[in-house]
């Protein structure tokens, strides 16, 4: 391909997977140098385990290899570290769940996981979502891509940084009072909070969950949808 893998946006690189002009285990590789390289500047990560990526990414190729044709098989996506995810870390951006390793998906991962996603990283948040700068994170604050001296919003400002930078093509956050939609503005990306009720939110460490939404950040308004 002539532009860069992480250049890739969500439908994107749906569409070259498809079309078998890429791998996911490229695709994945590649997300993870970057975020190699970028993440002592940003800190928009709170964790990433390479192996398993890319043992992932490398499952989706052999199953679409075999013949199965699932329109997000192998797709990489960022997760705020709100979200359970069976088998990865789940602190919410606190000391007091470090350790805590979920036995358990979310509701929503449990449908990208249905539809071949790769779980490629977790990303940065204000502590239990309580802030909207990411500086409130035990993990230290998360710098705006495009001036490290600026905050990128929060609370999924992690989220909204990492799609910013190209260390994924679209990444899961939570908004309860503006933590998608706030980050996104700051960041130069696009997010979306759906409809209370439309997507579960089972899964989601709480902050108040008469207003808690899961929803997308994304490079553009096509992605999100």
């Amino acid at each position: 391909m002539s532009e860069p893998l992480h250049e890739l946006g969500f439908l994107d690189a749906a569409d070259a997977l498809a079309r078998k002009t890429v791998s996911s285990a490229e695709l994945t590789a590649a997300l993870l140098d970057r975020s190699e390289k970028l993440e002592p500047a940003l800190n928009s990560l709170t964790w990433f385990d390479r192996e398993a990526a890319l043992a992932q990414a490398r499952a989706a190729d052999a199953a679409r290899a075999a013949g199965d044709a699932r329109p997000l098989l192998g797709v990489p996506i960022a997760i705020k570290d709100l979200l359970n995810v069976k088998g990865q870390p789940c602190t919410a951006g606190s000391n007091i769940l470090k350790g805590y390793v979920s036995p358990y998906d979310a509701t929503v991962i449990a449908r990208l996981r249905a539809a071949g996603c790769v779980f490629v990283s977790r990303t940065n948040t204000d502590e239990f979502a309580m802030g909207g700068s990411t500086e409130t994170s035990a993990y230290g604050p998360t710098r705006n891509p495009w001036d490290v001296a600026r905050v990128p919003g929060g609370s999924s400002g992690g989220s909204a940084a990492a799609v910013a930078a190209r260390l994924a093509p679209a990444a899961l956050a939570s908004d309860t009072g503006g933590s998608i939609r706030q980050p996104a503005a700051f960041c130069g990306v696009t997010g979306f909070k759906p409809t209370y009720g439309r997507v579960p939110r089972y899964g989601c460490t709480a902050f108040a969950s008469s207003l808690d939404q899961v929803g997308p950040i994304s490079r553009n308004v096509e992605d999100a949808a």
